[in-house]
């Protein structure tokens, strides 16, 4: 890549990104974050430099740096992804760790978080702007939407569907064949074995919805 990097976003994933980019040997020119505390001071050297909607740093972003969004914050996330569709008619770049694993056979879009030791079996889909953290599997023939966070170490295995906006935490394990709805949140150490209806959050082994 011959553009440096600006990241949208100092804190959660976005010193993991800069770590990401740096190993691909990546520049990256700068971060931007709505923490004022934080504008003027640096992760690892790299500056934060000011808010995510400075029009000053924005115009940058297409011309002469590229863009990856670092936010763990769905809404926001989607909010600063829009920003950059409409206002600089671009779309976020991948962050996608030396150390993991894309079959040449998978189909991945843009803006995607993909931490150290990430597996995608053949096979499989990954949409736009999801976040997948360190040594999460995705098996052969997964299907996930846009916007999707899977926690550290867990497993969806083969033929699973994750539609838009869904939560799958660390440990999880998803069995094959199953369907996460929309917007969905699977708590931590989780072994879900059936559907999971949009909006529901589930958990235990095998998962059941929580009840208020």
């Amino acid at each position: 890549m011959d553009k440096p990097v600006i990241i949208l976003g100092a804190k959660g994933i976005a010193h993991a990104a800069l770590e990401i980019f740096n190993s691909n040997q990546v520049i990256v020119y700068g971060f931007l974050d709505e923490d004022e505390k934080l504008h003027g001071t640096e992760i690892n050297v790299v500056p934060i430099l000011g808010h995510p909607e400075d029009e000053g740093f924005l115009k940058l972003i297409g011309k002469k740096c590229e863009a990856f969004v670092a936010v763990d914050d769905n809404k926001y996330r989607q909010f600063l992804v829009k920003m950059l569709n409409d206002t600089r008619k671009v779309q976020p770049i991948n962050a996608i760790h030396e150390t993991s694993y894309v079959s040449t056979d998978a189909a991945i879009g843009h803006g995607n978080f993909l931490n150290a030791k990430v597996n995608i079996g053949a096979g499989s889909k990954i949409g736009s702007h999801c976040i997948l953290n360190t040594g999460a599997i995705v098996d052969h023939q997964v299907q996930i939407g846009d916007f999707v966070q899977i926690g550290a170490g867990a497993i969806i295995n083969a033929g699973v569907v994750i539609e838009k906006g869904a939560f799958i935490g660390s440990g999880a394990v998803i069995v094959s064949g199953v369907t996460i709805g929309k917007d969905a949140r699977i708590g931590a150490g989780s072994v879900v074995i059936s559907d999971v209806k949009e909006d529901q959050t589930v958990f235990g082994n095998p998962a059941a919805p929580f009840k208020k």
